[in-house]
């Protein structure tokens, strides 16, 4: 069996093959950049980085683009609230989305642009469709898709236009006896259809200095769906294997992309995929029900692996219900996984990095994992072999013992969780707080010494961690410490 995907847009599982031999173009909707990351967020980005990772292991060249959005309404609004400028707002969340993907071992991205790095080829499409017929200007910097002008529109999400609600704006539209809807909006313009959606915004009076950019059609700010459009083409072309993100992003956001794209003659993405949702008593985990949970405040009791084994172990397209027994669950099976993956290691040695990445993997696996993704099925095959590894152990048979313990290294590694892997990330991290605590306590003898005036006690504390290839640097706030580069020591 060839790989299998099921495609958002036609509603069935395709065989999947990429426009280019060996080669796959992916895009994923990454983060708006308003909070900080929850778990939400990384069901998504983990079930993307599975797919990664497979393609991959099947011999494709993968190019993944995984956008930031970093300006937007609600950027503003929480900036302004908090009192802060909305660029500095946007990229410490943005870090922060880092922080959670390299935590959880997600690969990152071949290309990861922002939005506001790329307004010069939204303005460009922009006018591309403005030209063509398939936009309008209805006052200073507002910019409107015209639906209609769309037969298509809708076809993603299997809707008709006329069932479609209207774009989430704030302009009035003109109504279809040629009366004015004033039920919105201040009047600035009139809208030909509830449903147009914007592709650029007018600058309003609460908007900072520092939001907007000019344009032929007057200063504004990207809609959010032309920035993903505008990035897609850059680092994609007009025509791409596979459009990702999470399912609440389908409508609007996927059907306005594909529409302005389409419209501008690009043949956009040819396979559409979504990643359900995470859910807790039954209801979309969102910040809205106040049921959120950050990356940052689970990590704080529970190993990040412990976390990616939960979120992957469900199939991407079922939803994952959370509830108090999850990460309870997930450790108790990783346990048992990176428990044998040690054993084995005990009895024959440490299997090289490059022999697990190239070992064939076991038929069942790789049916499983063609069968779009279903990760469930394929972790049963890891678990299988693991018994039979167990199984080799307590006969002491050294060669099936090593066998096994390739393959499930193997398998694993596909799903981003191989026991050795994390084990050496693990041990780096416990010794890089290690190290830190070791140097700060030796910077507080110094900090004592010299304020004691106690300069012989206070040059030997620094002349004893130089030896040790750390150097100290003073500064007005106190004194800060790094690794001495290979030429300084």
């Amino acid at each position: 069996m060839s790989l299998h995907l099921f495609d958002s847009a036609t509603r069935d599982l395709r065989a999947f093959v990429p426009l280019r031999d060996d080669e796959v173009g992916i895009y994923v909707c990454g983060a708006t950049v308003q909070g900080s990351p929850h778990i939400g967020h990384m069901r998504m980005a983990v079930a993307f980085d599975v797919l990664v990772r497979w393609l991959r292991r099947s011999g494709y060249a993968v190019t993944l683009v995984r956008n930031v959005t970093d300006i937007d309404d609600k950027i503003l609004a929480r900036s302004a609230e908090a009192g802060v400028p909305w660029w500095a707002w946007a990229q410490r969340h943005e870090r922060e989305f880092t922080a959670a993907y390299d935590a959880l071992g997600v690969l990152p991205p071949t290309y990861e642009p922002r939005a506001t790095g790329h307004v010069t080829e939204m303005v460009e499409l922009m006018a591309q469709l403005v030209e063509s017929g398939h936009a309008y200007v209805t006052g200073e910097g507002d910019v409107w898709f015209d639906v209609r002008s769309y037969p298509e529109y809708g076809a993603l999400t299997n809707q008709r236009p006329e069932d479609l609600p209207p774009a989430a704006d704030d302009l009035p539209t003109t109504g279809t006896d040629g009366t004015d809807d004033a039920s919105a909006g201040d009047g600035a313009g009139l809208k030909r259809d509830p449903r147009d959606f914007a592709l650029w915004k007018g600058v309003k009076p609460t908007d900072p200095a520092t939001a907007s950019w000019p344009t032929p059609y007057g200063r504004g700010r990207p809609g959010w769906h032309l920035e993903c459009s505008a990035m897609a083409h850059r680092y994609l072309g007009d025509t791409f294997d596979i459009h990702g993100g999470g399912l609440d992003l389908r409508f609007p956001h996927h059907e306005n992309e594909q529409a302005q794209s389409r419209a501008a003659g690009q043949g956009f993405a040819r396979l559409w995929m979504h990643s359900a949702w995470v859910t807790q008593g039954g209801a979309k985990m969102s910040k809205s029900l106040g049921n959120s949970l950050m990356v940052g405040a689970i990590l704080e009791t529970t190993r990040p692996v412990v976390l990616r084994h939960a979120l992957t172990a469900v199939h991407y397209r079922s939803m994952l219900e959370y509830t108090p027994e999850t990460l309870h669950e997930a450790e108790a099976t990783w346990n048992r996984l990176a428990g044998f993956v040690a054993r084995a290691v005990d009895l024959v040695g440490a299997v090289p990095d490059a022999e697990v990445e190239v070992a064939p993997l076991p038929a069942d696996f790789v049916t499983a994992m063609d069968d779009d993704l279903n990760v469930p099925a394929a972790l049963a095959v890891v678990h299988e072999h693991v018994r039979r590894g167990n199984t080799a152990l307590a006969g002491g048979d050294p060669v099936d013992v090593r066998a096994e313990l390739v393959a499930v290294r193997g398998m694993l590694d596909v799903l981003g969780l191989d026991p050795a892997r994390w084990e050496t990330a693990e041990t780096g991290s416990r010794a890089e707080g290690a190290l830190d605590a070791l140097v700060r306590a030796e910077l507080d003898v110094r900090a004592q010494a010299r304020a004691a005036k106690d300069w012989a006690t206070a040059d030997a504390v620094r002349n004893r961690l130089a030896a040790a290839g750390v150097v100290v640097e003073d500064s007005p706030t106190g004194a800060r410490w790094s690794l001495a580069q290979d030429e300084e020591i």
